[in-house]
């Protein structure tokens, strides 16, 4: 009988390539921590209105990648394709903008699903990490949220990464440009596809990848003609605080990224050592989410990156996070008191918050000894009868190979000092 397999297009994380994306997760969620915001969860699950009406029902995600399914009580379903709709909702639902701080600044991390083409960097269930700022309307937060991102990215280690940036304009000058883009946009050679998309949302035209599209919108009308003097404003207050903290970044008209909801300030983190999925993260501002998903009007901005894209970014760069050890010391007993013993060493090591393990199993020395190589702890403490009769352990530092015998009742002592 064949063992199962993950589904296609998924991944598990196990030891020790796991300890790479934990440790990313929390290099992205640190600044994120002393900025202000707050960890939420929300469910792996949601209605499927919610994405249809916030995500938009003329995105790839509503209409060809969302995961959906019926329940026993008949209600329509979605796995989170994700994460924006899913905290303003719960946002909204705790009554999070009624506390009285604004905004509502909020980070969180989780899986989300799409059902796309398998390929690197592009898989069916991916990790992010996301930061959301409700319930107001400011350049500086736009600015906050770029910056604390780029920061993250440079205390890991990451260099060759590149911001794009964009505005979309709002409510007062995008119908204007809108148009003038639709108008365009139906005289070109398009499938029928793309020409529905141009009635719905043609400015996800702009973001089609195909080489025979782009060729045709080589004299598009640009957005940024069409930007009222208060989008204008806007967005050269955003340039102008990323630019003074010293955060480089590319002004790219044609970014439009992938969902309905964005509003002004919009941007992308791409790194160019990821091939054709360069795209690691990204997100911009959303003033007219709320109000889509049945609430009051909440101007906010966020943006979600992903884990799995930034380690392939940090393997393209060859970057190796300096990732603490999982185990600091591994104690090898030899005979049933010595089991006793040392596992009472092992537990009084833990309470003192230095990683311990212990040779399970009541293996030979040797086998233990290899385990405690592979375990790559600093020190092993190993005690035999002879040892315990002479109340002592012997401490080997794995480095140097030098071996002392310490009184038992120092034993944890001595590696607390030894180790710092």
């Amino acid at each position: 009988m064949s063992t199962f397999q993950a589904p296609k297009g998924t991944y598990d994380l196990t030891p020790p390539r796991s300890a790479t994306f934990l440790a990313v997760r929390e290099a992205i969620s640190a600044p994120l921590r002393d900025s202000g915001y707050g960890y939420i969860e929300t469910p792996g699950f949601e209605n499927v209105e919610l994405f249809a009406r916030g995500v938009g029902e003329s995105t790839d995600i509503v209409t060809k990648e969302m995961y959906t399914l019926t329940t026993k009580g008949g209600d329509q379903l979605a796995l989170r394709p994700e994460g924006t709709a899913s905290v303003l909702r719960a946002a909204l639902e705790a009554n999070l903008h009624k506390a009285g701080n604004l905004p509502v600044k909020l980070w969180y991390s989780g899986s989300y699903y799409r059902y796309e083409r398998p390929q690197a960097g592009r898989y069916r269930h991916f990790s992010q990490v996301g930061a959301e700022a409700i319930g107001t309307e400011d350049p500086a937060l736009d600015a906050e949220l770029i910056i604390l991102a780029d920061q993250a990215y440079r205390a890991l280690g990451l260099r060759q990464f590149r911001i794009l940036l964009n505005s979309l304009g709002d409510k007062e000058c995008r119908p204007v440009y809108r148009e003038a883009l639709q108008t365009f946009l139906r005289d070109l050679d398009l499938d029928e596809e793309t020409r529905r998309r141009i009635e719905i949302n043609p400015l996800r035209v702009l973001d089609d990848k195909r080489a025979d599209v782009q060729k045709q919108l080589t004299d598009a009308p640009k957005l940024r003609d069409y930007l009222c003097d208060a989008c204008k404003a806007y967005h050269e207050e955003v340039r102008a605080l990323i630019t003074a903290a010293g955060v480089a970044f590319e002004d790219d008209e044609k970014l439009v990224r992938g969902l309905d909801y964005y509003t002004r300030t919009t941007f992308e983190f791409v790194h160019d050592g990821l091939g054709s999925q360069s795209a690691v993260g990204g997100g911009g501002r959303y003033d007219g989410l709320s109000e889509m998903i049945g609430g009051p009007e909440l101007p906010s901005v966020g943006w979600a990156l992903g884990v799995d894209r930034t380690v392939l970014a940090l393997e393209a760069e060859g970057v190796e996070l300096d990732l603490p050890a999982v185990t600091s010391v591994y104690a090898v007993p030899l005979g049933e008191e010595a089991r006793r013993v040392l596992f009472g060493v092992v537990t009084e090591l833990r309470r003192a918050g230095i990683a311990a393990d212990f040779a399970f199993g009541g293996r030979g020395l040797k086998g233990a000894m290899k385990s405690a190589n592979r375990s790559g702890a600093r020190y092993t403490l190993v005690a035999g009868e002879r040892d315990l009769a002479e109340g002592v352990v012997q401490l080997k530092d794995m480095e140097s190979g030098e071996q002392t015998a310490v009184p038992l009742t120092e034993a944890a002592a001595e590696l607390a000092k030894r180790l710092g």
